[in-house]
């Protein structure tokens, strides 16, 4: 398997285009056509992750964090970053990163940590938007489900929980074929007209490119005629956070000591526990502060993430419990995600969990 198979499966599940603006996922170093012979996943990319890489024999590393989030003037090895690079480089290992992209699909690591709380029906916090776009095109009646079934066999008309999704109308297109062209009904000079249906589908941004080609190719005009419109329809099944149900409200302190255990807290550090009981939770990995209004609208008793400033726990101001669990605490299980996906989809090279603790932070 070449790493360039490897890229495009790991952005099928969690696409490119789904990161935030800041962000910097994907092939950091490496070259795409070389063969995957083993991969190490881990949380970060350090100097000590590419050293246990070339120990058990891995040429990729895939991390959830970007080694690099913007640009490096020069390779001097003045600072972990430089010198982790330079390493991988010399050793010939590639770094991949899937971060915020797989902060936002719905199997991501939102819903790792929902899996781990015992959370129920997890929903996304703040969805998505202006990822959804809907494709119309006018079809010869005779030629609509041959391009409908290219089109969801490329991607589209995905909704939820649902697929096959498209609606169609009927009417009379009109064309007159010009001494140039080939037309496949009607007469050149002649204007024509045909009995066709105005077919509509949803697609997500990122699938639009496949999902026009695999339409143009089996639809019979020489010229297609359709349209792309950008919708502001939320997408409620991605996007950042998640909040859920308990299957049985828990005492609040004892919640608290249940998320301190489960996720191996040096502390865990939270603001008036003003309820009695926790039922509804809302969270997200690494840094949430952002997501706390979101929070709240969603009834959730607690918010848990990681990040918080001082000032900010001010914020809850008695309508939400904020609990912070720490970053890397939040984040630690992604790894087992991205290692399960590997097992699940590839069995041609060695995935290794990495055991480096790359955790800067210390507790005593």
């Amino acid at each position: 398997m070449r790493l360039k198979e490897l890229l495009k499966n790991l952005h099928h599940w969690a696409p490119p285009s789904f990161q935030e603006g800041y962000d910097n996922s994907g092939l950091l170093v490496g070259d795409a056509s070389h063969e995957v012979e083993g991969v190490l996943v881990s949380l970060d990319c350090t100097e000590r992750i590419i050293q246990e890489a070339k120990e058990k024999g891995c040429n990729v590393v895939i991390a959830h964090h970007p080694i690099v989030f913007s640009g490096l003037k020069r390779f001097t090895g003045a600072n972990y970053v430089e010198r982790t690079v330079i390493d991988a480089i010399k050793n010939d290992i590639a770094i991949i990163a899937i971060h915020t992209n797989l902060d936002h699909v719905s199997s991501g690591v939102n819903a790792k940590i929902g899996s781990l709380l015992g959370i129920q029906n997890p929903a996304i916090l703040k969805p998505m938007q202006g990822h959804l776009l809907k494709i119309q095109v006018y079809v010869p009646k005779a030629n609509i489900q041959e391009v409908l079934e290219a089109m969801f066999s490329a991607g589209a008309g995905d909704i939820g929980n649902y697929d096959s999704c498209s609606f169609r109308n009927s009417g009379i297109g009109t064309f007159r074929a010009g001494n140039e062209s080939n037309p496949y009904v009607g007469e050149i000079g002649k204007v024509h007209s045909e009995e066709e249906d105005q077919l509509a589908v949803v697609v997500h941004k990122h699938k639009l490119h496949p999902v026009v080609s695999a339409m143009k190719k089996v639809h019979p005009y020489e010229e297609v005629a359709y349209d792309v419109f950008e919708l502001q329809n939320q997408d409620n099944w991605n996007g950042a956070g998640m909040y859920g149900e308990l299957s049985e409200p828990m005492g609040t302190l004892e919640f608290l000591q249940k998320v301190k255990n489960t996720f191996k807290c040096g502390v865990v550090k939270y603001t008036n526990p003003h309820v009695d009981e926790i039922k509804t939770v809302a969270w997200c990995g690494g840094a949430g502060s952002f997501l706390l209004n979101d929070a709240k609208k969603s009834g959730a008793d607690i918010f848990i993430t990681g990040d918080y400033k001082y000032h900010q726990f001010f914020d809850a101001e008695n309508e939400i419990i904020i609990a912070d669990i720490g970053h890397f605490e939040s984040e630690q299980f992604t790894k087992e995600l991205i290692v399960d996906f590997l097992g699940e989809n590839f069995s041609t090279f060695a995935v290794h969990l990495s055991e480096v603790n790359t955790n800067p932070v210390n507790y005593l």
